[in-house]
């Protein structure tokens, strides 16, 4: 099924919520090749047309981006459309940034048109998320880059998008899916679970708060009683969200509870992380490691790289300060980065070369475990 331009199987919608910081709105995005089209095989349910965004056989997913991450982007998406098994049922909603200002070339729709240039057939919407929003919540950081608000902008997935909405994946631009976004999209939610995502236990929790934190007799340990099982660190990189559960609980206004605090006393050091953990830690429900084999951004410090997690592969995640097109262009690549070259529809400078997008890896290409269920 994987590889082939007519797929078969389920009906998804992925919203892939991209937000784009324009840092010289002037300045043209990069150039970027047109992807194959994939067509919906049998099997895929035909879609109610006047329901549009609202029709409940839907899957939605959502992502985070700015204009660096704009290539990373563009391959995400197509690694999501080669996978599907219905990739014409797959719709994309991006969230650009609304700070890019009127009369000043406007991000979003340089962004739409770059999407579209790509993907003519693809079903996708546009939203604006104002940096206004957040601002005033975000502390300093350990690192500069996690101080952008629109880190912060999958906090406010429930508000943005349509109400209609039932959950979405929410998926960091830097990923590769290498497999069949919808078997994520089934994942169960039980009544008393609002994320799924996986977990990852034999990590140290305690490091992602200070010492204030754990000291404070009202905080610490307290904090996580009570719970369905005890906290555990997981990445937020890949989520799938319950969107009305979301709502009902104003889960937005518990995280930016614990924002505020952090700016009265310093309760932790990195940036939108900590406060989804302490909204959720505990209350995760469980996914599958194989749908985010993270960490493929090497070592923060010494840049190293790092290989596949042992076991099955579902998606790949470049976590971390590397990034794949960053090495790839110093020449400096890790193994892992010529899978994701392979996805790549970026058009350097003074290439002349056919617009047409690059050869994309099927599952023969990675390990054998890579697609066993």
């Amino acid at each position: 099924m994987v590889g082939n331009p007519v797929m078969r199987a389920g009906l998804a919608l992925v919203v892939v919520v991209v937000a784009l910081v324009v840092g010289d709105v002037g300045a043209a995005l990069p150039r970027f090749a047109e992807a194959p089209e994939y067509r919906n095989g049998e099997g895929c349910p035909v879609a109610v047309a006047v329901a549009g965004v609202c029709d409940p056989g839907l899957v939605h997913i959502a992502m985070t981006l700015d204009a660096h991450y704009l290539r990373g982007s563009m391959a995400a998406i197509y690694s999501l459309l080669k996978h599907a098994s219905c990739p014409e049922s797959i719709f994309f909603h991006f969230l650009a940034a609304a700070d890019g200002g009127e009369g000043e070339g406007g991000g979003v729709g340089e962004l739409r048109t770059a999407v579209a240039a790509s993907f003519p057939s693809l079903r996708f919407e546009i939203y604006p998320f104002r940096a206004d929003a957040v601002t005033g919540l975000i502390s300093a950081s350990v690192r500069a880059a996690l101080e952008a608000p629109l880190n912060y902008a999958r906090n406010y997935l429930a508000d943005l998008l349509p109400k209609c909405v039932p959950r979405a994946i929410y998926l960091d631009s830097d990923v590769l899916a290498v497999d069949d976004v919808r078997r994520l999209w089934e994942t169960r939610l039980p009544a008393a679970a609002v994320v799924a995502a996986p977990e990852y236990c034999h990590a140290n929790f305690s490091r992602y708060f200070t010492e204030t934190f754990w000291s404070d007799p009202q905080l610490g340990d307290r904090v996580f009683a009570g719970r369905r099982r005890a906290p555990c660190y997981f990445n937020t990189g890949v989520m799938v969200i319950d969107l009305r559960r979301w709502r009902v609980g104003n889960y937005r206004r518990r995280i930016e509870v614990w924002m505020e605090m952090q700016k009265e006393k310093r309760i932790y050091e990195l940036g939108s992380l900590p406060p989804f953990l302490l909204v959720f830690a505990g209350e995760v429900e469980a996914v599958d490691h194989r749908w985010n084999q993270h960490g493929l951004g090497g070592d923060n410090v010494l840049g190293s790289c790092r290989p596949l997690h042992k076991g099955p592969v579902s998606l790949m995640h470049w976590s971390g300060k590397g990034k794949p097109w960053d090495r790839l262009d110093a020449g400096k690549p890790c193994p892992l980065d010529h899978t994701w070259k392979s996805y790549d529809l970026y058009i350097a400078e003074g290439d002349s070369s056919s617009a047409s997008a690059p050869f994309a890896l099927s599952s023969s290409a990675l390990p054998a475990a890579a697609f066993s269920w």
